[in-house]
């Protein structure tokens, strides 16, 4: 029985690796899993320098590459969770001064009925 399996049941990453392409988990319980290195927009741009260094989150529940700010966790890579790329500042800036649709329209209805 495999006792690395078994302790717990939660998948565990023994060993990660940065390729030119993938993400490579290698899992306490024997298991390798890849998933397309796209998946993370911080790793898809960062140097080799800043791929190969990071470390394992608690007992392998996932790695944190802190030049990068990046966390990726082992039921991310199981479960086929790709980071999404968040919208630039001007663009969140522009939704939140904008009025929702059909506001002024609402307003001016309530208003005529009044």
């Amino acid at each position: 029985m495999n006792t690395a399996a078994s302790a717990g049941g939660d998948p565990r990453i023994q060993r990660i690796r940065v390729t030119k392409d993938q993400i490579i988990a290698d899992l306490a319980d024997g298991r390798v899993i890849s998933v397309p290195l796209a998946w993370s927009w911080r790793l898809s741009g960062a140097t080799p320098a800043q791929r190969a260094n990071f470390r394992l989150i608690g007992t392998g529940q996932g790695a944190h590459w802190p030049d990068l700010d990046e966390d990726i966790s082992v039921e991310g890579l199981l479960h086929g969770s790709p980071a999404r790329r968040p919208r630039s500042r001007a663009a969140v800036a522009k939704v939140r001064t904008q009025a929702p649709p059909n506001k002024r329209a609402q307003t001016r209805q309530y208003q005529a009925r009044g």
